[in-house]
């Protein structure tokens, strides 16, 4: 155990784990749990055009307040930014279920999105806390595995409970969930916080969260809700990139910033956060278009092409837990090196199966590209984590998991702009067979340059890493 941690017994470890998974099954699932009750939520209280908003709010929400709950918990300590931010998503989840019209449900998918901004980063950063090097691989490798199976069972959950129950029960069921982990994590967890004035940034926090706001949104709805050269699209982008630069400005004069630029300027830092900006890019590009690409071409039914998507959730826990093996005998930078590798291989893969789409043959690529996530991101967030002292490693943390938003914020823009291209360039309907193969290559000729950039990332990474207990 990191003597850094603070935290008791060896023997709290488990229950600790549990509520972390627990924490992080609540994150996961809501983030996709929706995909199959918007018919059911759009019949009983309209607003049909603003159900997309029901999933955007809570994704940029909870982006743009990673980087301000990782620095609070460096701050204050993991435990209250923890509770804190469950209890949030709690009352979120409530009120969802008490909402009366689509606005409303709106306003509390963004109050859900504030607490799971504090709840991701801090899981990790916990998990960093309490387990060594060696361990964490394996740790990393259980919350990715709750990851990946929230991302199948939420669809089918949402189905479930919209079709015996009420669309309500969606957000209900959260309650007692909620409850569970942070009595686990109360009774479980303790750490020891050398306790010392709070000083907040607040100008910082302010443009931190306004600008990379203006930019995803600009990012998310370009080319969807508005055009690219419009208003909305322009605005978004020019004054968000006046706030990001102001906020480097606040930043580099404050006593206390709250994201440290010096997280951007180490080259262990600078490269994983890299890597995890790849891997957001081709985890959105795969769950994205493969099964849009399957239905339309082969006329795969929705739950066999889902299933082949979430091949890749498979690969990714399995690869993730096996990795700290590899990368305490070869290092952090060759493990990565592996896991981008094997992305590029299983891109190329699905590149050259588009010609003649096979649900089998793709969903043996996703498993692929599954595992090679796996190497890739779990040996990149457990160096850049090791590379520091506990009361930096939630800062660290948090910009990671930021680059992985981001990555899969900027990767829809791209892929989208590229299907759109390639769709306007056939001539052909946009449900035509041989257009949405060819779109469907050209996003995944996307998703294969974002691995070859994420693999010289990866080899760009130091060869050693001095690890700090």
């Amino acid at each position: 155990m990191s003597a850094a941690a603070g935290v008791g017994f060896r023997s709290e470890r488990g229950p600790v784990l549990i509520s972390l998974m627990v924490s992080m099954a609540l994150v996961a699932l809501d983030a996709t749990v929706l995909a199959t009750a918007v018919p059911s939520i759009v019949d009983s209280l309209g607003g049909f055009s603003s159900f997309p908003w029901l999933f955007s709010v809570y994704l940029l929400a909870q982006a743009v307040t990673v980087p301000v709950y990782a620095k609070l918990s460096d701050t204050l300590g993991r435990k209250p930014v923890m509770l804190a931010g469950i209890s949030i998503f709690l009352a979120g989840s409530v009120l969802a279920g008490l909402a009366w019209s689509m606005p409303v449900l709106i306003a509390c998918r963004l109050i859900q999105g504030l607490g799971a901004g504090a709840i991701q980063p801090a899981t990790a950063t916990i998990a960093g806390d309490i387990y060594t090097v060696e361990e964490r691989a394996r740790a990393q490798g259980y919350l990715s595995g709750v990851w990946a199976v929230a991302a199948v069972l939420g669809p089918a959950l949402g189905g479930l409970f919209s079709q015996f129950a009420s669309w309500r029960w969606i957000f209900f069921v959260n309650v007692p969930i909620c409850i569970v982990a942070m009595l686990l994590l109360a009774r479980s967890y303790h750490e020891n916080v050398e306790r010392r004035r709070v000083h907040i940034d607040y100008p910082g926090a302010v443009l931190l969260a306004g600008g990379m706001s203006l930019l995803i949104l600009a990012v998310l709805e370009g080319g969807q809700a508005w055009g690219w050269d419009s208003p909305p699209s322009i605005g978004g982008f020019t004054i968000g990139a006046a706030c990001i630069a102001g906020f480097v400005v606040v930043e580099r004069r404050t006593a206390d910033p709250v994201l440290p630029l010096w997280v951007l300027s180490r080259r262990l830092l600078l490269t994983t956060t890299l890597v995890s900006l790849g891997v957001g890019a081709v985890l959105i590009g795969l769950s994205s278009y493969v099964p849009t690409f399957l239905e339309g071409s082969i006329g795969t039914v929705p739950l066999l092409a889902g299933l082949a998507v979430a091949a890749q959730s498979i690969g990714w826990p399995i690869a993730s837990s096996f990795s700290g093996r590899v990368y305490m005998r070869h290092g952090f930078r060759s493990t990565s090196m592996l896991g981008m590798a094997v992305i590029v291989a299983g891109a190329l893969a699905l590149v050259i199966a588009s010609a003649r789409p096979n649900v089998w043959v793709v969903a043996c690529c996703c498993l692929l590209i599954g595992a090679g996530l796996g190497f890739a991101s779990t040996p990149a967030i457990v160096a850049a984590q090791s590379s520091v002292g506990w009361g930096q490693r939630g800062v660290v943390t948090g910009s990671n998991m930021l680059a992985r938003a981001i990555g899969s914020s900027v990767g829809v823009a791209i892929f989208g702009a590229v299907a759109n291209s390639i769709v306007a360039s056939t001539g052909l309907g946009p449900t035509d067979p041989a257009t949405i193969i060819a779109s469907a290559r050209g996003v995944f000729l996307a998703v294969l340059a974002c691995g070859i950039l994420g693999l010289a990332a990866a080899a760009a990474m130091p060869r050693s890493v001095a690890v700090v207990p």
